[in-house]
């Protein structure tokens, strides 16, 4: 493990006119801050009122600009992560001082961009100019809004939304949120898509003391693991890098918030009043218990709080007199986190398949080390490989001529045939045991004492005394259950059999043909309700294949044959349901095929399910049968008079049988209804995927009959392979105004920006990619609810 150190703690104030020189002073060495408040004279001659305030600091960030504030907060956190050790950057604060700009700075320009993209720019830089390590970088994007959990990139079309809700769990390894979608991003422009991605989606309000309010909490975490290229050692390094942007606390009575904004204010000021209880029981080190549990917000951070990383909190002030009161809270908040010790450790984890690889070549050098040594020592050549059969039977024949005493003693020649032996050893015996079982069950019939269902039955019978004793024909060593003798049955035994018997038909015609049971005659045979188990593995995999194809169906390129050869579009556009029909002939071939195999599979389940159901019923009118036999005999056994063998009831085989046989459609019963539950399961499962193929299917249709329809013949060049413009990048509404496309807008810009910023390109084409994306799903919205009026 690391040393133990303290959280780094810097303050950012917000640039203003009307700054309060003095009421607030900064020490010379930049990293205290003093606050002095004027004394209300209100309260009279004795006035205890504290005035002045001194706050100890790593750094006071003023007027600083976003180049200054990443490079003292977060290069060193973001530069340790790749060499395996966690970091946190949180940005606290009063709402409205600058949290969100600091932490993700604006997309309009370059050089004002936050912490979150320069620490993806640093990590895909240091990645390069580590070529000798194989680095992948993984990304997600949570929200804490209202004390519920959201994924940002759900909105994704290769992700979707969840069906259940997400969850924070933990395990040996730390916390983790169950349901959050982490995507692998090889290249920064990726990464930077995903973070605007996002931000699109966050949930931000308006009120008077910030239009652009953040009303919820987000992490944004990022994932590194690296493998060495050049070392053999199994042995790699993970670390993750959260980010907090924490949405900030508010007075109601400065903000004026109310209806939907007062109930966000609610859960914010009293998510961060928890997370304040859960920073003073860290840094108080006779505190056993840390409440991590009182919100989402601390569990999901419990590994950044005092876990092993390297943790450093912004904290965001107003340099107002007016907010002078919120400024304190914070300077508060900061200094006891400065209380809070974490300890740092590098993350190392080990490689299966490449322990697997150098365990091998340990194993072949021992083996070769060993040899020397035989032949050092004089002795024979030993084989230490595993044995095989023929090795495994001589040993056994070996043990069996040892038992019986033909043969002496058992040469020994290495431990692996001492272990053999032994192995050996216990085959006999369980061989003599089961050959002893068998002989028992050949003369008499056996209950297994743990087989409290039968015993039960035996006992409900009347086979057993008040000491449990089983009764049946003695053999010398006691008793056993068994046939009992004929000539204990009383003469009259075989006609009554035959008026059970004929009732026993009679009942089972009421049941109808259908009815597994035959009123000739009764036997314990598991053959008639016996299923052949179904490949639900198998079918399983097929459904996982499915849900892939599904969810990777991509739209099929518009240079297709069948498009180049389609004919004039007609003057008016042909009715939906026609074009629907074509599009699945075409274009949607693909998914509607996809489609029509789900479905299928579908039916193919529901169909089990039912058989599976019929089966069900028929085993219980089975049971039910038996059920009416077994009284009747016993009613039948208690008229003509109980037989008694040293004290003990006595049955006979025909009402034993019968005992075992309901013992066995109950078995057959419990299992065919598990069967059913999860051919259920499997049907829901199902469903989903087919509804989310309908989806899907509609979606794309209603882009191609759009596209198709709705654009110019003149404009549709650009469409083709080789033009300026992809099928669906490109609102409907604006076709008809393009003077120049995107990418020569996209040109212009750099032409404009690439001498000022050089590394700006992916950043850039980042924020155009997702406006074209958000600008195309708005207008096929609108163009959907203009179609619906």
């Amino acid at each position: 493990m690391g040393t133990r150190k303290k959280v780094h703690t810097f303050v950012r104030v917000k640039p203003t006119d009307d700054f309060a020189h003095e009421m607030i002073k900064y020490g010379d060495d930049n990293k205290s801050i003093d606050i002095h408040l004027k004394k209300d004279t209100r309260r009279g001659v004795v006035n205890n009122q504290q005035t002045d305030w001194s706050f100890k600091l790593d750094g006071v960030l003023h007027n600083a600009s976003q180049d200054l504030v990443y490079e003292t907060v977060a290069k060193d956190v973001v530069a340790q992560a790749l060499d395996g050790y966690n970091g946190t950057i949180m940005c606290y604060g009063q709402t409205g001082a600058g949290k969100t700009y600091t932490m993700t700075g604006t997309t309009e320009n370059y050089k004002h961009r936050g912490i979150l993209p320069r620490a993806l720019q640093q990590v895909f830089r240091m990645i390069e100019e580590r070529p000798t390590h194989a680095i992948t970088v993984r990304v997600s994007y949570l929200e804490i809004y209202n004390e519920s959990l959201f994924d940002l990139l759900s909105t994704l079309p290769y992700v979707g939304p969840s069906v259940t809700p997400m969850t924070i769990v933990e395990n040996p390894q730390g916390v983790f949120i169950k349901g959050l979608s982490v995507h692998l991003t090889s290249q920064e422009e990726d990464a930077f898509s995903l973070l605007f991605e996002g931000e699109t989606n966050r949930i931000i309000a308006s009120h008077t003391m910030n239009k652009n309010s953040s009303r919820s909490h987000c992490i944004f975490t990022i994932y590194v693991e690296a493998h060495s290229r050049t070392l053999s050692d199994e042995k790699y390094i993970t670390s993750k890098i959260n980010l907090v942007d924490l949405a900030g606390s508010e007075r109601l009575g400065k903000s004026g918030s109310e209806g939907r904004v007062l109930k966000e204010a609610t859960y914010i000021n009293k998510s961060l009043s928890f997370l304040e209880q859960a920073i003073i029981a860290l840094g108080d080190q006779k505190r056993e218990h840390i409440p991590f549990r009182q919100c989402k917000l601390t569990h999901a951070l419990k590994d950044s709080l005092g876990g092993n990383c390297n943790m450093v909190l912004l904290t965001n002030i107003y340099g107002e007199a007016a907010q002078l009161e919120e400024t304190l809270s914070s300077l508060r908040f900061a200094s006891r986190m400065k209380l809070v010790t974490t300890e740092p450790a590098i993350n190392e984890k080990y490689d299966a398949e490449r322990m697997v690889k150098n365990l091998e070549k340990e194993l072949a050098l021992l083996k070769q080390e060993l040899a020397i040594h035989d032949s050092l020592a004089n002795r024979t050549l030993v084989n230490y490989d595993p044995m095989d059969e023929i090795q495994i039977a001589e040993i056994n024949s070996q043990v069996r001529r040892y038992l019986e005493g033909t043969l002496d003693e058992i040469d020994i020649i290495n431990l692996r045939q001492i272990q053999e032996v032994f192995n050996q050893f216990r085959v006999v015996l369980s061989q003599q045991e089961q050959e002893v079982e068998s002989a028992l069950r050949r003369k008499y019939t056996l209950i297994d004492k743990n087989d409290f269902a039968a015993i039960s039955a035996v006992q409900k019978a009347g086979l057993v005394d008040v000491d449990g004793h089983l009764v049946g024909e003695p053999d010398g060593q006691g008793f056993g259950l068994g046939v009992t003798p004929f000539s204990a049955k009383p003469g009259k035994k075989s006609k009554s059999k035959k008026t059970f018997k004929e009732q026993l038909s009679s009942s089972a015609r009421k049941e109808g043909a259908s009815s597994p049971v035959s009123g000739k005659e009764l036997d314990v045979s598991t053959s008639k309700t016996q299923l052949t188990p179904s490949s639900k593995e198998g079918d399983v995999k097929d459904m996982t294949i499915r849900e892939r194809e599904t969810s990777s169906i991509e739209p099929l390129p518009s240079d297709s044959p069948k498009e180049e050869l389609r004919p004039p579009r007609p003057s008016t556009p042909p009715p939906k349901p026609v074009a629907f029909e074509d599009f699945k002939n075409e274009r949607g071939s693909e998914i509607n095929r996809i489609f029509k195999e789900n479905k299928s599979i579908l039916n193919e389940r529901r169909k089990r399910a039912s058989e599976t159901t019929q089966r069900i019923n028929a085993i219980k009118r089975e049971m039910d049968v038996t059920k009416e036999a077994l009284n009747f005999q016993k009613s039948l056994r208690e008229k003509q008079g109980e037989y008694e063998n040293k004290g003990l009831m006595i049955i006979d085989e025909e009402e034993f049988l019968l005992i075992l046989k309901l013992k066995d459609l109950k078995k057959q019963y419990r299992t065919e209804y598990q069967d059913l539950r999860d051919l259920r399961a499997e049907i829901q499962y199902c469903q989903h995927l087919v509804d989310q193929c309908r989806h899907r299917l509609l979606t794309e249709f209603d882009i191609w009959y759009n596209e198709s329809f709705f654009i110019p013949e003149d404009l549709q060049v650009a469409l083709k392979p080789g033009g300026s413009i992809r099928p669906g990048m490109v609102p409907v509404s604006r076709i008809m105004s393009l003077g120049e496309d995107a990418q020569d807008k996209f040109s212009q810009l750099q032409q404009v920006l690439l001498p000022e910023g050089p590394d700006s390109v992916a950043f850039y084409n980042a924020k155009v990619k997702t406006e074209q994306k958000h600008n195309y799903l708005k207008t096929m919205m609108g163009l959907q609810q203009a179609h619906r009026k």
